[in-house]
């Protein structure tokens, strides 16, 4: 058997920290086998292969179901070789017996990410984290082998306003290839020209008596103070709902987009938005 990271021999003592825990933030396919088994022979060493050919987009667990009986009650393996692909600590998929390696390379694909998903999760990850930088690098690393990849592209746009750059964030807007979160970007313009105007709009307009609190949300804005920003722009709108054509109101719409759904603070917010609107 080849060893490596990737590749391993599990038991009834290893199983549940080696397969079920690990399934948790890898694919983990097992092969239950026996030395005595024709078929495992020959679909032993093809797993084996597709696991170095994956380089750590999987794990492959090997389990002698003559020493781990067990394992292979518990699992219900009635016939071997079985291979059964664990995701999140539950079998997501399995086939019984000797597969041509097309077939064998299809489940695998069905069950472990590929290269690009793998970069895209470590990305949005770094987004999650607020490592705004380095899910601007990320992101841009993911668009620059695929262009028309939408989500990486919606992932450099708010890794971009996160740290207060309005201009290229807009070019970004500007090129945003086609797809489901089209919609969503466009939620975030009106966030990156208040940034430009922040940097570039020049001397503060005197017969605008709200101009400075308006400049003032694009600068917590800047400053990753997304909540005061907030607060700053319903104070706005209680003042004047009209202000500058609702513009306050599209900004904020465009942080609750920021921010995302799942976020308490979009709730929070939107709820008040309302509040201040109705």
């Amino acid at each position: 058997m080849t060893h490596s990271e990737n590749i391993l021999d599990v038991t009834e003592a290893t199983f549940e920290a080696e397969v079920v825990l690990r399934s948790h933030s890898v694919p983990v396919v097992v092969d239950f086998w026996a030395p005595w088994c024709g078929p495992c022979r020959a679909l032993g060493p093809m797993l084996e292969k597709l696991a170095l050919e994956a380089n750590g987009l999987f794990r492959l667990a090997r389990v002698n179901v003559d020493e781990n009986q067990g394992l292979a009650v518990r699992f219900g393996v009635q016939g071997i070789p079985a291979v059964k692909a664990f995701r999140n600590g539950q079998v997501a998929a399995e086939f019984v017996g000797a597969q041509p390696e097309p077939v064998v390379r299809r489940f695998i694909g069905q069950v472990a990410p590929g290269e690009a998903d793998r970069a895209a999760a470590e990305a949005n990850s770094l987004l999650l984290t607020r490592r705004w930088s380095q899910a601007e690098g990320a992101f841009r690393d993911i668009l620059e082998r695929d262009p028309s990849n939408a989500a990486a592209a919606l992932g450099l746009l708010k890794s971009l306003l996160m740290q207060g750059v309005g201009r290229p964030a807009l070019q970004v807007l500007e090129n945003f290839p086609s797809g489901s979160e089209w919609s969503t970007a466009m939620r975030l313009k009106p966030v990156a020209q208040l940034l430009i105007e922040v940097d570039e709009g020049g001397p503060q307009p005197q017969d605008d008596p709200l101009a400075a609190a308006f400049r003032q949300a694009g600068r917590l804005i800047g400053h990753g103070k997304i909540p005061a920003a907030m607060d700053g722009l319903l104070d706005l709108l209680r003042q004047d709902k009209r202000y500058r054509g609702g513009l306050p109101k599209e900004i904020l719409v465009g942080l609750f987009a920021l921010l995302g759904e799942d976020d308490p603070r979009t709730r929070e917010y939107r709820d008040e938005l309302a509040s201040v609107l109705f």
